[in-house]
């Protein structure tokens, strides 16, 4: 059994620009309205590469930077990214240029069309060079995240950062990989407690029972859930909200939460 702590949350979907924001939503004192999805900045990123990043990367760096309290040098942090698509936009540039007769590939483009371009853009802006994990699971790419990202905070007793992201793709490729809307969540997990924790976690397997507990009970928010890979964790993200004890399941990981308000 792993423990850990929760030391910063960040959230970015539609009508959701951040976890300090929308936790009365989360928490189910608000109702969820929907909305657009906020302006991505990526303010930390050098002006040039900010340029040549996509909507995919900014949405993954915006959402880090909400899970970093202020004495936390993101430089300092290792880090756990994990999408099911990754970089979906520069994917389907590519396939339409490969449907061309000229077939002429943008190095930048196939540059950054790595699934590790989001994490390699955060060790840009912050000039990390901690250990970065890039990570695809399909629908539990959030699971699997979070269960290697407790993993090396447990066993190196230090912090890491999970960010977890998905933007739904472009026709044709969203016919076969239909995701409601993008959605993206960040947890700084910590190996001891601190003044910031929200939390503590309890991690573990259970082989013999495989299967989802935990559900929204907005409408809006359950479709959300249901509908992105990284939204799977708004159950969680609700229980922190209320600070409230609760347990999860996300396939075979369990995942216990104790409040530390």
């Amino acid at each position: 059994m792993i423990r850990v702590f929760v030391e910063g949350v960040g959230i970015i979907g539609p009508g959701l620009p951040s976890w300090k924001e929308n936790r009365e939503i989360l928490a189910g004192r608000q109702a969820y309205a929907g909305g657009e999805l906020p302006r991505l900045l990526a303010s930390r990123l050098p002006a040039a590469e900010r340029r040549r990043s996509t909507a995919v990367t900014r949405l993954a760096i915006d959402v880090a930077e909400q899970a970093l309290p202020p004495d936390v040098n993101a430089g300092d942090i290792a880090t756990v990214f994990t999408s099911s698509g990754g970089e979906v936009e520069i994917i389907h540039r590519i396939f339409e240029e490969l449907a061309t007769v000229e077939r002429q590939i943008s190095p930048t483009q196939f540059h950054n069309s790595v699934h590790n371009a989001a994490s390699g853009y955060w060790s840009i802006a912050t000039g990390s060079r901690q250990a970065s994990t890039s990570l695809s699971c399909f629908d539990d790419s959030f699971a699997m995240g979070l269960l290697e990202t407790a993993g090396q905070a447990f066993v190196e007793d230090t912090k890491v950062l999970l960010v977890a992201y998905d933007f739904p793709p472009l026709d044709p490729i969203l016919r076969a990989r239909p995701l409601l809307a993008p959605f993206a969540v960040s947890l700084l997990l910590a190996s001891e407690r601190s003044e910031h924790s929200l939390g503590e976690l309890t991690i573990g397997l259970d082989t013999a029972n495989a299967g989802d507990i935990g559900h929204m009970d907005d409408a809006g928010l359950e479709a959300l859930r249901a509908g992105n890979p990284a939204a799977r964790s708004l159950p969680l993200l609700a229980a922190l909200a209320r600070s409230e004890t609760a347990e999860l399941s996300y396939g075979q990981a369990r995942v216990g939460l104790k409040p530390c308000a």
